[in-house]
């Protein structure tokens, strides 16, 4: 597709700007390191590699420790994101050509950060299992999540669709077919369409804001913290809500609790909820 047909067309505008956040230094997350800091403070080492292993439900982690930690995870994000929007805003109007694109470009490498932690809690498998670009089913999840950043609805019934499938297989990875020519990916080229026209809005709310040198740099460091952090605790919300979220159920039996064959000793699950 040419250069002219990208910048017209919405869904390709933002499936480019997509890609090109996904390669920015930093903006894939190791689920393995994360979920080991995350959950370091809370759980026990058998839980960690059970959560790491298999997931954080299959572990039993309570939700109220999960939240915790997605709420840590979308603080470190939005003060990070906020503060590099900030900086992009001090030259001025001189700079906007510049600018203008890298902000957007660390904007998404921000929110796909904050949606790959947020998945990896709420029992996603690994989004970016190598160092390849992304394939076509991480692509639209990704998009999926993004939508519900946003708000979409459509996009909040596609991800309850996708859980769904996920939830009933016992899956350890994207349900590739219905997420790149199956019954989701419609919505995934609609929400992308939907999100293209927005990036442009954005795009321009961001250049009046960044044209006056230091006074700009506030205005657009605050409005990064407006947007990012309601986006942030939406996709929270909608993710802890689902069922794959679910904490797996214990089953009491003698002096320990037997988490899918996994006994862990009834006082330590006990301190779980005490310290929640």
């Amino acid at each position: 597709m040419s250069t002219k047909k990208v910048m017209e067309n919405p869904e390709s505008r933002f499936s480019a700007l997509l890609a090109a956040a996904a390669r920015l230094p930093g903006a894939r997350i190791d689920r393995e390191a994360y979920l080991r800091k995350a959950l370091s403070r809370h759980c026990s080492e058998a839980e960690i590699r059970r959560a790491i292993e298999e997931s954080p439900a299959a572990a039993g982690i309570p939700a109220e420790i999960l939240d915790r930690a997605a709420g840590e995870s979308i603080n470190y994000e939005t003060a990070k994101a906020s503060a590099l929007s900030a900086a992009a805003g001090i030259p001025g109007v001189l700079a906007l050509p510049a600018t203008i694109p890298a902000d957007m470009a660390q904007y998404f490498g921000h929110m796909l950060r904050i949606a790959q932690k947020l998945a990896y809690l709420y029992s996603w498998p690994d989004l970016f299992a190598d160092d390849t670009d992304l394939d076509d089913a991480t692509k639209s999840v990704l998009t999926l999540f993004i939508g519900v950043m946003f708000g979409t609805q459509s996009a909040n019934n596609a991800v309850g669709k996708v859980a769904t499938m996920m939830s009933k297989e016992v899956a350890k990875k994207l349900p590739q077919k219905a997420l790149t020519k199956g019954v989701v990916y419609p919505i995934v080229k609609k929400v992308a369409g939907y999100l293209g026209a927005e990036m442009t809005k954005q795009t321009f709310a961001k250049s009046v804001s960044k044209a006056i040198p230091v006074v700009g740099a506030v205005v657009s460091g605050g409005l990064t913290f407006a947007t990012y952090r309601p986006m942030a605790k939406r996709l929270k919300k909608h993710l802890s809500g689902l069922e794959l979220a679910k904490p797996a159920p214990c089953v009491v039996v003698g002096e320990v609790i037997d988490v899918h064959d996994s006994p862990i000793p009834a006082p330590r699950r006990a301190g779980l909820h005490d310290r929640a």
